[in-house]
């Protein structure tokens, strides 16, 4: 039995459709159930920030989740298969016409992504003051708290819309499924057999 922590939404359908393709069942939760149990399975419904928790803590075997949060996280997990869902980019966001000016002192950078942020700004030894907010990031700059923000961007309609423009991708990110050390180890076949199975589709996709 293995045990799996998906994100609540568009990930977590997707994922139950890959393990209805896979093994010709029907994967559902129950109307604001948290958990599914199933013969060989026991998914868990988490927020998208805590499935690697769950998994490093081996609450869960296995999970899928966000390499953008992966990344910020840092938690020592390892990353089985890169699922090519959910495919989006972490970007500086700008005032619309304001150019990026590394040189500029004193510069603010509001974001959620603290850790990713403050490693892109070192790796190029810029200094910055790092503005942590939990939403709503694209005020920051109009009303002045930053001079930029950095964020998820899938289409760039939000920051459009708010009279802001992309003017550098930091990494793209996608989902992955990822698995517990000890898992790994203690239900190897298991866990291998289901990276097999997901693998084949992912190919197959590839493919078409």
């Amino acid at each position: 039995m293995l045990t799996v922590a998906l994100p609540k939404g568009r990930i977590a359908k997707e994922t139950l459709e890959i393990f209805e393709t896979i093994f010709g069942d029907s994967f559902k939760f129950d109307d604001r159930k948290l958990i599914l149990d199933t013969p060989n399975f026991r998914f868990l419904l988490v927020r998208n920030q805590d499935v690697a928790t769950y998994v490093y803590h081996q609450a869960a075997d296995i999970g899928v989740v966000g390499l953008d949060t992966l990344e910020e996280q840092g938690l020592d997990v390892i990353r089985l298969l890169d699922l090519r869902r959910g495919i989006c980019k972490v970007s500086i966001g700008m005032k619309k016409g304001e150019k990026l000016d590394f040189d500029k002192p004193d510069l603010k950078v509001a974001s959620k992504m603290v850790n990713i942020t403050k490693r892109y700004f070192e790796e190029r030894a810029v200094s910055v003051d790092i503005i942590k907010l939990y939403g709503s990031i694209e005020l920051a700059p109009i009303i002045g708290l930053a001079d930029m923000i950095v964020d998820v961007v899938e289409t760039g309609t939000t920051m459009k819309q708010n009279g802001l423009e992309v003017v550098q991708d930091i990494m793209t990110s996608s989902t992955y499924l990822i698995a517990n050390k000890n898992s790994y180890i203690a239900k190897k076949d298991e866990v291998l057999d289901i990276y097999e199975k997901i693998n084949e589709i992912i190919k197959a996709e590839q493919n078409v």
